[in-house]
């Protein structure tokens, strides 16, 4: 498989704190790779670093062939490198059809100035049929008329996905994206996020790990800022620091 991501050596730290201490990691173009750890392992500042909201102290981030290191989360989503929930937040005054239509907006070039920009994203009719595939595709089309504000907590959580694949990424980070929700939405979630595997590179940081294991391609474990273990879901799960490091009883059944 192609290599979509490449990490090289990616340091950060907050004072006398490595958040991230010479992360190498490689992402294969389709595959669902899952990132888990314990509390305070730095898996949300490595998303932080991948998706440009955080820049790196040391090291290199290689996106289909192309260094981003220096690039800015605006730069690296136009590259196809997308961040769902932080990169695209709702507004909640909007219905979800018109959230899902300005993500669509979002990816021309050339709709110029800022009053033009909220005019034709109400009168584009190819943004609002693309806008109702993407609410379709993430199972929201009977809500397309309801305000962001007022629907569920899982609701709002996938019409942010379809706001993050109205951007059409390459490469997905999802942070958490069961956070919050109950069984059986997390349940739809999971079959939302499987139903993407192959058509879009994923990286995934999930706490749920019947779901992890169940989704993920490969897995990497990250504990105090460093990968201790990368690999299929079998060989992670019977990997003995990662038992000893953060998955313990949970996986020893």
């Amino acid at each position: 498989m192609t290599t979509l991501l490449k990490l090289t050596g990616l340091k950060k730290h907050f004072g006398g704190l490595w958040a991230s201490n010479g992360i190498d990691l490689e992402l294969r173009a389709g595959e669902l790779h899952a990132l888990i750890g314990p509390n305070g392992a730095g898996k949300t500042t490595l998303i932080h670093l991948i998706s440009g909201a955080l820049r790196a102290d040391e090291g290199g981030i290689e996106f289909a062939g192309e260094n981003v290191a220096t690039l800015t989360m605006h730069q690296r989503v136009a590259l196809g490198l997308t961040r769902s929930y932080q990169i695209t937040s709702i507004f909640p005054q909007l219905s979800a059809l018109e959230n899902v239509r300005l993500a669509v907006q979002s990816r021309r070039r050339d709709w110029g100035s800022s009053f033009r920009f909220w005019r034709r994203a109400g009168m584009e009719t190819a943004m609002t049929v693309e806008a109702d595939e993407w609410l379709g595709r993430v199972g929201l089309e009977s809500r397309a008329g309801v305000h962001a504000a007022d629907l569920s907590h899982g609701e709002q959580r996938c019409l942010e996905l379809a706001m993050a694949l109205a951007t059409r990424p390459r490469l997905l980070l999802l942070d958490e994206p069961m956070a919050g929700m109950g069984s059986e939405e997390s349940e739809r979630m999971a079959a939302l996020i499987a139903s993407l595997k192959g058509e879009i590179t994923l990286l995934m940081v999930e706490h749920d790990m019947d779901i992890v294991f169940r989704l993920a391609d490969r897995i990497s474990v990250l504990v105090g800022g460093r990968i201790v273990a990368s690999g299929l879901p079998e060989t992670v799960r019977d990997d003995l620091e990662v038992r000893r490091a953060y998955l313990g009883d949970e996986v020893a059944a």
